[in-house]
């Protein structure tokens, strides 16, 4: 079960992470490009701050499973689009020019030059995303009554709810114990999942003198 709710909330976070770096490092792109598009990014970023649960809150409307999906997204676009700008500024400036002065146009520029370059700064911000996601995406689960998120959420409530059942103390303390433990090593399973993956993906693209 544990595994199976760990695939469930990993499975999540991987479609917000992919929705969110798509829009994140297009809105990077711009940001970095046109000057006056910035304080749109800035918006953005400030989303960050707002509690998941206020968040939540305001998303209920929606049906099924899209609020618990839209909150992760936004918590995961911040650091994609900083890291994005930020990946991009580093670019040498003499690189892009050779490029251009090869003929390249300005799409291919940033294609093949400009975001290879800025990559390994992306991939790091993809990665303090995932990280950001797999929380929220946990409290989500929470807010929707299922999965690990709940389980964790049961474990700290369960001490009231016990009490009114005329449980034993002994009783209600381990379950409430195992039950946070549960959800909170599903968690891990997810994040370790992630890092792993992130790990591979970082020795196959990124060359071995531009690692960090």
């Amino acid at each position: 079960m544990i595994l199976f709710e760990a695939a469930q909330l990993a499975g999540m976070v991987a479609q917000c992470v992919l929705v969110a770096t798509v829009v994140g490092v297009l809105a990077g792109v711009v940001a970095h490009r046109r000057r006056p598009s910035r304080p749109a990014v800035a918006t953005v970023v400030v989303l960050c701050a707002v509690p998941a649960f206020v968040l939540l809150g305001v998303l209920l409307v929606l049906p099924g499973a899209a609020p618990g999906v839209a909150v992760v997204a936004v918590y995961a676009l911040p650091p994609i689009v900083r890291n994005t700008v930020t990946g991009l500024s580093g670019v040498d400036p003499a690189l892009v020019d050779a490029a251009r002065g090869l003929g390249m146009s300005r799409r291919r520029t940033l294609l093949r030059v400009e975001l290879p370059l800025a990559w390994p700064v992306i991939l790091g911000g993809i990665r303090v995303a995932t990280r950001l996601a797999i929380v929220v995406g946990a409290v989500a689960a929470y807010a929707s009554g299922s999965g690990l998120g709940e389980r964790i959420g049961a474990g700290l409530a369960g001490p009231r709810g016990a009490d009114t059942a005329n449980v034993t103390v002994n009783v209600t303390v381990n379950v409430t114990v195992n039950a946070t433990l549960t959800g909170m090593i599903g968690i891990a399973l997810a994040a370790l999942l992630f890092e792993a993956g992130y790990l591979l993906i970082g020795r196959l693209t990124i060359p071995g003198g531009a690692r960090a």
